[in-house]
């Protein structure tokens, strides 16, 4: 919603004149000489979007082992009502869920900035290999002796050294093409081969802590690394919203963006460290659950207009797609748990080959 928002300084019109928005958004008027001109279409997926990620987590708190009614819910949450009810809510599922929004949030609005800045839709952090580079750091943090020293901190150096690796290999490309697409796959591969490697040579209960970086879980989550990815993500939209103009700019070629006054370069380096940043944080509390990066950009761009980058779209449609497989992952052979890694793979992963085998549009 908020990509699609545009801030004029000063209306062109003469005082006095009438001035009317262009069909398909709305005119606010903030003062005298200063107005926002809102996509219709982009404000009501949102909304669209936010409504259903409430009735989505309404449902997660809902659902389970122990069954419980919106009517119990609701009270628990804020500690009245049955006293299992307060148990279940509070203690079991309203952290997870709350970890599910935050993850899907962080994935998918990494996701929608990568694929604006190499302009191809199959340039999310999952597949160019941010992800595996955070998990094999968070995994060498527990593998290491044992015990878990700061995921997330690890997680963000792996991504990092991934990104830079890959950014490397692509020589003169840089973000832009399919040579940095194919770079980061090799970075990635080589990544995960890397945790694979840790995993084996380790005893099998050291293994087991660190099996849920390797898969994606939501299951059991710190809350620490919780509260490092909330305000990571608060960081991460802050940037990633005041980039926003330039970033639809960004979506034409290098010199029609330097012509409109846009520094690219400044830019790109910015959009492409608020992607690292918030996979990193993302990975240290779910895993590689990578394909919401792609999945959440798409809903969100088929929702909303094409006029510009739909980062809070994005955000709101990630969270719902991850809250929905972690509910699917508990509830399809329960009492046994499919991670949501899982879960996301199968429903993404024909996605991602529709995308790969479908003939473009032709404009």
């Amino acid at each position: 919603m908020s990509a699609h928002i545009e801030r004029i300084a000063k209306l062109a019109s003469p005082p006095g004149s009438a001035v009317t928005a262009p069909p398909g958004l709305w005119l606010l008027r903030l003062g005298s000489d200063r107005a926002l001109l809102v996509d219709k279409r982009a404000l009501l997926a949102a909304l669209a979007l936010c409504s259903c990620l409430l009735a989505a987590s309404v449902l997660s708190l809902c659902l389970g082992s122990v069954a419980l009614t919106p009517a119990q819910v609701l009270p628990a949450l804020i500690g009245k009502g049955d006293a299992m009810a307060i148990f279940v809510v509070q203690e079991l599922r309203l952290a997870r869920v709350a970890a599910g929004i935050l993850t899907g949030a962080a994935f998918a609005v990494a996701g929608c900035l990568m694929q604006t800045l190499a302009r191809n839709r199959l340039a999310t952090p999952g597949i160019i290999g941010i992800d595996n580079g955070a998990t094999a750091f968070a995994v060498a943090s527990v593998v290491g002796i044992g015990v878990s020293i700061a995921p997330p901190a690890l997680a963000l150096v792996g991504a990092a050294t991934a990104t830079a690796l890959a950014f490397g290999l692509a020589g003169g490309a840089g973000t832009r093409g399919y040579r940095f697409i194919v770079a980061g796959i090799g970075v990635g591969a080589i990544f995960g081969a890397g945790t694979q490697f840790m995993l084996a040579r380790v005893a099998i209960d050291v293994a087991n802590a660190a099996y849920p970086w390797t898969v994606g879980s939501l299951n059991a989550r710190s809350g620490s690394a919780v509260a490092t990815l909330a305000a990571g993500l608060a960081v991460g939209m802050t940037g990633a919203l005041a980039l926003s103009r330039a970033l639809n700019v960004l979506r034409f070629s290098d010199s029609v963006a330097l012509g409109l006054g846009i520094r690219v370069k400044a830019c790109r380096y910015a959009a492409l460290a608020l992607a690292v940043l918030l996979s990193a944080l993302a990975v240290a509390v779910a895993g590689p659950v990578g394909l919401v990066g792609l999945m959440g950009p798409e809903i969100a761009r088929h929702l909303s207009s094409r006029r510009g980058v739909p980062i809070v779209s994005s955000a709101l449609a990630g969270a719902l797609v991850m809250v929905l497989a972690d509910l699917a992952g508990r509830l399809i052979l329960a009492p046994v748990e499919v991670p949501v890694g899982i879960i996301t793979a199968v429903v993404g992963g024909p996605y991602l080959l529709w995308i790969l085998i479908r003939k473009p549009a032709v404009a």
